[in-house]
Order: C-alpha cells, then structure tokens, then sequence
C-alpha cells in the first residue's frame, strides 16, 4: 500500500514552521527608556491587537499553500502573500515604536528590532526566492522579481512609517557621518575594481597562453589570498610610510602606511586570485573549433581576441568580476581598522560604544549593496548569456 504525503511542498511548510516559531518564540521588538539601558524584549503576541492580527492571515495561507499543488503563475501567488507578510511585519514593527514612544517624535525611549522580526523577515525573503525559483528559470526574471520584494518596505520608510525605530534614530543623528560613510565605501569598492581588472586581465590571458607562467602565478596568488586582511594591512604598513617619507610627494597624495592607500592595494591583490582564475576559465571555455575558424576567416591574434574568444569568455570573467565585487564590500569593513573609512567605521563605533543599532547602521547597508552589486552582475551575465543563446 503507498502512502501519500498530504504535504506537497516541504520546504514551504519548513520554513513557514520555522517563521512561526520564531515569530512567537523570540522578542519581535526590544524596548528602552533611553539609549544607555538594556532594552526589554516584546513579543509578536502581545503586539497582535485588533486590526494586527490580520497579519496571521498571510502566515496561515502560507501553511495552507504547502499542502496544495500548486503549479505555474500559482506559485507567483506564493510570493506575493510572502511579500505582504514582509511587509505587515515591518508596518507592525514601526507602528510598535510609534505607539510605545507615546507619539512623541522627540521622545529619547528605543524600540529595537528583536530576533524574532529579524527571523521572520529572512524567512519571508526565503519562502518568497523559493516560489520565485519555481515559477521560472529566467535569471534575470528572478532577478527582478525579487528586488521588488523590498518595494513596499521602501515606501513604508519614505512615508516615515519606520522614524520611532532606534536605527533610524541613529541614522538622523549621525545622517551626515553616514553618507560620507556610504560614498568612501563606494569609492573604496571602485577603486578596487577598476585597478584589480587592469592587472588581472593581463595576467590571466598571460596564464592562458603560456601555461608554464600559470603554477608560478597562482601559488603566488594563493598565499596572499590566505593571508589575514588585517595581517596584510599590517605589513603594508611599515612600507608605505617608509615610502610616503622618502617621497613626500606621495604623503601630499594621500599615500602613507595608514588610510585609503593600503586599504586599497589590499584588497587588490585579494581580488586578483579569482578574478585571474575567471579570465582562464573564461578564455579555456572558448572551443577550440570557434579560434581556428575564425583564423580561417582570416583574422588575425588581435581580432581573434577582441571578436570571438573574449564576447564568449565574458561572461565567465563578469562572474570572477561579480565575486572580486562582493568580496570587496566585505572586506572594505575591516579597512576602517587602519584609518580608510566607510561603513566599517561606524560598525566599530557602534561595537566599541555596545550600540547594537549603531552596528546595524554600518552593517545593513553594507549587506544590501553586497546584494545589489551580486544582481547586477548576475543580470548582465544572464543577459550576455541570453544573447549568445
């Protein structure tokens, strides 16, 4: 006798499981008199009076939904009811702060964000990337579909409905600290890339065409990528000021063994292991009957290059460029250490002053550029790889 599973999506019901437990089994908001005392956890429970109960309606169609088959544009359903229940969560969190600050904008109380609403967003995230992966496997579709996950979360907090929150308290209090935090770790993130592909396309294409140069150069690439950030920032510091002191020149350019200059080089030669490993990847996937025909069309080395072996490699060295990228707004937090700036530097503040929020100011966004920086790469490599289709 076979035995059917009532349950026809497991990893929905998981992860609706998981929400639920975490919704209700840790703090959803955290409350303080002031910003110098530990805040008291609040639960999702207490929170769900009258109207916001209706938050749950989602969550239970969610639940239903694992026990349907669903197939096609249903699942597009899935995600939208994910989407709402993100979005009830984070109007029901700042309307929370809104409504224990008593509706005074200048009260000093903070209401931070607990584990359970940290939970049930990610999880909500979760449910809706599964269904998205479901409905289609148009890369640049996904794409698409889940950054206007976080639309209706853009919109609560243009129309101020998040301002009670402690992280965006400490965001109007340090607003001007943080931008220029935000632009040096872009230019932290751009000044990287731009040097690391100027000498890591070179190098890989001379990897590629004289193999005897690849051991040699990747051992070397290797050891510097498994040399700690902080102890390779360590020793470029003796150095460069050694430098910077001999030519004083280079100090009036910003160059000495503390600051952007060796948080730079740094993080270029941590990128060049992966993005050199992207261009021999990338040349090597090139067929070999694609180069002799079009030497038999009469090209010569550099057409060869430039017209067919790079537009079909390149979408394997977007994606080392793609890696190198997100590494380097990672690692660009830990240059903050020796004096470069960017939101690292106010993530060390918050730790050093046991400002949780304050951590999450400099962290948070760090993490959505990461995001953002990964899907536009992954969007043009899906739209290069379309076009060769």
């Amino acid at each position: 006798m076979t035995y059917h599973s009532p349950v026809k999506n497991r990893v929905l019901l998981t992860l609706v499981l998981l929400l639920l437990l975490a919704g209700f089994g840790l703090a959803f908001v955290s409350h303080a008199p002031n910003r110098l005392v530990s805040g008291k956890g609040i639960s999702l429970a207490s929170l769900l009076n009258g109207y916001s109960a209706l938050l749950l309606l989602p969550a239970v169609l969610l639940l239903v939904c694992a026990f349907l088959t669903l197939y096609g544009r249903n699942h597009l359903g899935v995600m939208l009811l994910a989407e709402i229940l993100l979005t009830a969560l984070v109007w029901l969190a700042g309307h929370s702060a809104l409504q224990l600050a008593g509706g005074d904008e200048d009260s000093i109380a903070r209401t931070s964000l607990g584990g359970g609403f940290w939970a049930g967003a990610a999880l909500c995230l979760l449910i809706a990337s599964d269904a998205i992966s479901r409905f289609t496997r148009n890369h640049s579709l996904r794409i698409l579909l889940n950054v206007q996950m976080v639309v209706p979360v853009v919109l609560l907090l243009a129309y101020g409905q998040l301002a009670e929150l402690s992280l965006l308290k400490e965001y109007d209090n340090r607003s001007d600290v943080f931008n220029d935090a935000l632009w040096q770790h872009l230019g932290i993130l751009f000044g990287t890339l731009v040097p690391a592909v100027l000498i890591g396309l070179p190098v890989g294409l001379l990897c590629h065409r004289k193999p005897r140069w690849r051991g040699p150069v990747l051992s070397v690439l290797n050891i510097i990528q498994t040399v700690p950030s902080i102890a390779l920032f360590g020793l470029l510091l003796a150095p460069l000021a050694g430098l910077a002191k001999a030519l004083p020149w280079l100090a009036d350019h910003g160059i000495s063994g503390i600051g952007l200059a060796p948080a730079i080089i740094a993080l270029v030669l941590y990128s060049l292991l992966p993005l050199v490993r992207g261009v021999i990847a990338g040349l090597e996937s090139v067929p070999e009957a694609v180069i002799e025909s079009a030497r038999g069309m009469g090209m010569n080395r550099a057409q060869v290059f430039f017209r067919v072996q790079m537009p079909i490699a390149l979408p394997v060295v977007l994606t080392g460029v793609r890696i190198v990228a997100v590494q380097t707004v990672g690692m660009a937090m830990v240059a903050a250490l020796i004096g470069a700036g960017g939101l690292g530097a106010i993530m060390f503040q918050g730790l050093l002053s046991s400002a949780l929020d304050l951590v999450l100011l400099g962290v948070i966004p760090a993490v959505l550029m990461a995001v953002v920086v990964d899907s536009l790469f992954k969007f043009a490599v899906s739209i290069l790889e379309t076009t060769r289709r």
